[in-house]
């Protein structure tokens, strides 16, 4: 190319160059290319940092809801409250939320009490299961103990009323053994038992709750247990209700097992008619009973039976993620079923990520496991055994000295 032409071409280059126009452009490119620089330029980083995005922007959202739920707590409408309430108790049951709740807990605490003070029937109930769920979350640190201290008296004033509704007494049992022990106790029902049909659910969750007190409680208070107050489970045994029957049964093979961890030789008095009251609910075959009331019935009341005379216990596995606990004891069946029934189908997030439940299991810190571990991580079954059982052995040996502790406090 002739030099003039190249000269005349650089020339035009340089004009365009000197624009405004192609200043502006030739500025959004070297900010493109430094961006891109500091970035990286890897497809992977670009989406790694998309996806921290959308998440970030997903949390957010969520935490805008939990928020909505919280302020209509303290709606005119009952309606509303309870949409509320029904909505913190499906979060809370799912996922992980304590540091979003610690800086929480007054003000959601606050509008509880006022749902539990105010509120009739169903809306007391769910207030109560999310009040649950809160201490949960919370933990057992000083937070915890504050929050739960903050509502007992009002807690225990509701299950007392015997003019608030069943349900509300029902859903409301974080209480001391006694009041408990006054719902079940056949003195409470009636010589005619007329309120058994009308209280029922009542009666298990207060049942429920006293046997599950029981796994935690000193030495000295099992042992004035023995000496008679447990004879009172023996009528609950021929209760119209499967439910309490079975649970009558379970609590009684309960104090035996505590009794046992005592070695306290009390609880062998007075058996030989339990037995055989036992026997006839392990081989009842009752027309008008249903059939799958009596095929339930006759499976657990062989395994109490079997435990009571033999000491056999029919253990349980329950599995989440790598790890997994055994339900080999009375007491560590009754602790689980207790978190079971309030967190539902999130109890097996809660087990792998929840430190309360973790440390109650004898869990040890949540596993930080990534995608790959999970994929290719095989643990084998007896290796699962062998970490369960020292976890077990060492959370007994804990609960013993807790308890020692506990015993001149009760």
């Amino acid at each position: 190319m002739p030099r003039s032409r190249r000269a005349a071409r650089r020339g035009l280059g340089s004009a365009r160059a000197r624009s405004p126009a192609s200043e502006e452009e030739a500025g959004s490119e070297v900010l493109s290319h430094c961006s891109s620089a500091s970035e990286g330029t890897s497809p992977a980083d670009e989406g790694a940092g998309s996806e921290a995005a959308t998440e970030q922007g997903q949390e957010e959202e969520a935490e805008d809801r939990l928020k909505e739920h919280m302020d209509n707590l303290l709606d005119k409408s009952t309606r509303t409250r309870q949409a509320a309430l029904q909505s913190l108790r499906l979060a809370f049951s799912s996922r992980i939320l304590s540091e979003f709740l610690l800086e929480r807990r007054l003000m959601l605490t606050d509008s509880l009490e006022k749902c539990l003070k105010k509120g009739k029937g169903e809306e007391q109930a769910l207030a109560g299961t999310v009040l649950t769920l809160l201490c949960l979350q919370v933990g057992s640190g000083p937070e915890g103990e504050e929050l739960f201290h903050s509502l007992k008296p009002l807690l225990i004033s509701v299950l007392t009323d015997s003019t608030a509704s069943p349900g509300a007494r029902q859903s409301d049992l974080i209480l001391c053994l006694s009041c408990l022990e006054g719902i079940f106790s056949p003195p409470s029902m009636g010589e005619g038992a007329s309120a058994t049909t009308q209280h029922g659910p009542l009666h298990c969750s207060a049942l429920q709750s006293w046997s599950l007190l029981l796994t935690i409680c000193p030495p000295s208070h099992i042992k004035s247990i023995l000496d008679n107050r447990w004879l009172k489970l023996s009528p609950l045994l021929s209760s119209s209700s499967v439910t309490l029957r079975i649970l009558a049964g379970e609590t009684i093979a309960l104090i035996f097992e505590l009794a046992q961890d005592l070695e306290e030789d009390s609880y062998y008095q007075d058996t030989e008619f339990l037995c055989a009251q036992l026997k006839i609910l392990a081989t009842e075959s009752n027309k008008y009973r249903a059939k799958t009331d009596r095929r339930k019935q006759h499976s657990i009341f062989r395994d109490i039976l079997r435990f009571i005379e033999n000491g056999e216990h029919q253990e349980e596995t329950v599995r989440f993620g790598l790890e997994c606990i055994y339900l080999d004891s009375w007491a560590r069946q009754r602790t689980y079923q207790a978190f079971k029934e309030v967190l539902g189908a999130g109890i097996c997030h809660h087990l792998q990520n929840n430190d309360l439940l973790r440390e109650i299991f004898g869990l040890g810190p949540p596993l930080v496991l990534d995608a790959a571990t999970l994929k290719t991580s095989k643990v084998s079954r007896f290796e699962k055994h062998l970490y369960n059982s020292a976890a077990f052995k060492a959370r007994t040996k804990a609960r013993s000295r807790v308890r020692d502790k506990r015993a001149d406090v009760l």
